[in-house]
């Protein structure tokens, strides 16, 4: 069975494809890339040729070709790099498998084929099998991103028996919206020690909550303080609230349901990320922890993220916030 050197998890940066004004992929800047990465932002993973890095737009030649160049750059400055791999054609992603084994990849990714989709989890598993056979010592993870595949196919459902067909399962990228669908992923599988990395930049918070060991996105390589003390508190061996600095801590108000409060002192800004039992009332028990939340941070700005399409600030006090709109929200906020 494949064992990458440490578990994948943490913040894993999703790399853009650096081009020229003329379309060429611009092989120059990468080694400044990754000293940026590392020296920077503290990221020491990266996810390579993924949807950030537009790998499905690129030729094959030049998917190998940027593959080769973040390998070689990132050897002795990088923990971990992996390599997407996946195509429509089965060949083609067997044939990126194997070149991201022979360059010294430690791991590779894989995506559903989504011209000719699918139907079942068999179907699906039959395809990333035999691409995981073409680089069997390299660890496997399976790229679930069905707003781009159409394949609707749930990550709980497809982890079932993973192993067992393919020994270098090993964990992962879970782009979607859907969070029962992740939760039930990390609760059913916790015996495993897989890598559960969530990409939907939004929702980090909740995945936290749920369980989430690393996150793949692309505001891991913006100098953001609240991201990078996320991406601190995600390399430690933790349940999920614990303090990351003199500036940033979390703190945690539970009843039937979990609400998750990151709270940047220096900057005066509360985020708020929430998770409900089906039973609760919005309106009710909102209105019961609102003077609790309050006077546990005595923050005045607030930052709402109870699911992707909300993203709210305004004046906080004891009766509860006070929404400003979309655009001043994320004025100076985010």
């Amino acid at each position: 069975m494949a064992s990458p050197k440490k578990r994948l998890q943490g913040l894993v940066a999703a790399t853009i494809t650096p081009m020229t004004e003329h379309g060429e992929i611009n092989f120059s800047v990468i080694g400044q890339y990754v000293d940026y990465l590392v020296e920077e932002q503290g990221v020491k993973n990266i996810f390579v040729n993924g949807t950030t890095g537009e790998g499905l737009s690129l030729s094959i030649s030049e998917r190998r070709q940027v593959a080769e160049e973040w390998v070689t750059k990132g050897r002795n400055k990088l923990d971990q790099v992996v390599i997407h791999v996946g195509a429509l054609s089965l060949k083609e992603s067997q044939e990126l498998a194997k070149h991201a084994a022979e360059i010294g990849a430690d791991g590779i990714a894989v995506i559903a084929p989504f011209f000719l989709k699918p139907r079942n989890k068999d179907a699906l598993i039959d395809f990333l099998k035999e691409v995981a056979a073409a680089a069997p010592a390299q660890p496997f993870y399976y790229y679930h991103i069905p707003a781009l595949t159409g394949v609707q196919i749930r990550a709980e459902e497809l982890l079932d028996g993973i192993q067992e067909k393919i020994p270098s399962f090993q964990g992962l990228k879970f782009s979607d919206t859907n969070l029962l669908d992740f939760g039930q992923c990390v609760d059913q599988n916790r015996e495993r020690q897989l890598a559960f990395l969530f990409g939907v930049d939004e929702q980090l918070l909740s995945a936290l909550v749920m369980g989430a060991t690393g996150a793949v996105g692309s505001p891991t390589q913006i100098n953001h303080p609240t991201q990078n003390s996320i991406g601190k508190e995600l390399s430690l061996p933790h349940s999920p609230f614990l303090l990351t600095g003199s500036k940033c801590e979390w703190r945690t108000i539970k009843r039937n349901h979990s609400v998750t409060l990151f709270v940047d002192t220096s900057a005066n800004i509360l985020i708020c990320s929430f998770i409900w039992s089906p039973e609760v009332s919005w309106g009710n028990d909102m209105g019961l922890l609102y003077s609790e939340i309050y006077q546990l941070c005595g923050q005045t700005r607030f930052w709402s993220v109870p699911d992707q399409s909300h993203h709210d600030s305004g004046i906080w006090d004891s009766n509860g916030p006070t929404p400003a709109s979309t655009a001043e929200s994320l004025q100076g906020v985010y």
